[in-house]
């Protein structure tokens, strides 16, 4: 029986165990996307994962979405990170940063006023949270099919950066309705070039930006999420033969890269995500979603069974810096304080007791 808690090789990396830190926004950052002193404390306090994957990091300006998230676009910003990573390997521990461009997930107040750029110029639903209070998604612009390169070097740059920063690699965003997402999604992308028009264009933008990551810092310090069918944001796929037309074309071309990891959001058991994970045929992480939390019990059966390699856990880590411990102990969890979990101080950050 494989063990939740064994060695396991993923890419570039061996990692503890099996168990990993999913990416949470935390809203920590200043003002100007610099991570600082109590994000380094936190991810340092949680690096008995296998591996952690940080909260979303915009690659550029423009792609920042909410308040006081932190970037990989600036000296500052790369400084700051090289002292994350050095905090997490001391601790003997393995981080990669999630880069995440919201796309039109996002307000100018929060960004400086740049600009908010998408696939198609669709405005989100809903409101944004930014230092006015809540205020309406504004209309994206529709990037041109001339623009498209530089925005896949943005993501290029930001990998590079992070690899400069000590990070370990760096995982692509492309789940949850942000910017590579809405390219997937028909919903958000109404495109009539050839990123847009048919589950094959629609997959072209996210397989552009993983191959031109992965020639940079190479396939293997490579991940990416994805959540097929997932719904969220208003980038919708409620068409399952196009979904999984567009998923297929995606995790083919992802295979022949051989990047470092495919992590999925949904149930792993489901036709889609199962076929996902066999095209795959790299590790697989899973994030079985946000209802029931994962326990120790569940994690355990998905590794078991084989429907996972690894298993994401989110606010499980939140309240439990030592929750690899305590998983392996059967010691009781602190239970997490979700007054907290955007923006603040240490309260609810880096507070929550230890076992001694």
């Amino acid at each position: 029986m494989t063990d939740l808690f064994a060695p396991v090789t993923v890419g570039k990396w061996t990692l503890n165990n099996r168990i990993v830190m999913a990416p949470m926004t935390r809203n920590r950052a200043t003002p100007d996307g610099v991570p600082t002193s109590l994000m380094t404390t936190y991810y340092t306090q949680r690096a008995t994962a296998g591996l952690i994957v940080t909260e979303g990091v915009q690659p550029s300006a423009v792609g920042q979405g909410y308040m006081n998230s932190p970037g990989l676009h600036t000296s500052e910003q790369i400084e700051a990170w090289r002292t994350v990573a050095a905090g997490v390997h001391q601790a003997g521990g393995r981080i990669v940063a999630q880069l995440m461009h919201a796309g039109r997930i996002s307000h100018p107040d929060n960004k400086h006023r740049a600009e908010t750029i998408a696939p198609s110029a669709i405005a989100a639903p809903g409101e944004m949270f930014t230092p006015a209070g809540p205020q309406p998604h504004p209309t994206p612009r529709a990037l041109a099919t001339e623009d498209i390169p530089a925005v896949i070097d943005e993501f290029t740059r930001a990998a590079t950066a992070a690899i400069a920063a000590g990070l370990d690699g760096i995982e692509l965003h492309s789940a949850n309705g942000y910017l590579l997402h809405q390219f997937l999604a028909p919903s958000t992308n109404q495109r009539t070039d050839h990123y847009g028009g048919s589950p094959q264009a629609r997959a072209r933008f996210v397989i552009d930006v993983a191959q031109a990551v992965s020639d940079a810092i190479g396939s293997e310090r490579v991940g990416i999420r994805i959540s097929p069918a997932i719904n969220l944001h208003g980038a919708l796929e409620t068409d399952p033969h196009l979904t999984a037309a567009t998923y297929r074309t995606l995790v083919d071309a992802l295979s022949g890269m051989g990047l470092a990891y495919l992590h999925a959001i949904g149930d792993p058991a489901s036709p889609l995500l199962t076929d996902l994970a066999e095209r795959f045929g790299g590790s697989h992480i899973v994030s079985n979603g946000w209802d029931p939390v994962t326990d120790v019990t569940a994690a355990q059966e998905l590794v078991t069974t084989g429907q996972a390699d690894l298993v994401a856990v989110g606010r499980a880590f939140i309240a439990n810096p030592d929750l690899v411990q305590r998983w392996r102990t059967g010691a009781p969890l602190n239970q997490p304080d979700s007054t907290t979990f955007y923006g603040g101080d240490h309260r609810g950050y880096t507070d929550y007791p230890h076992l001694a």
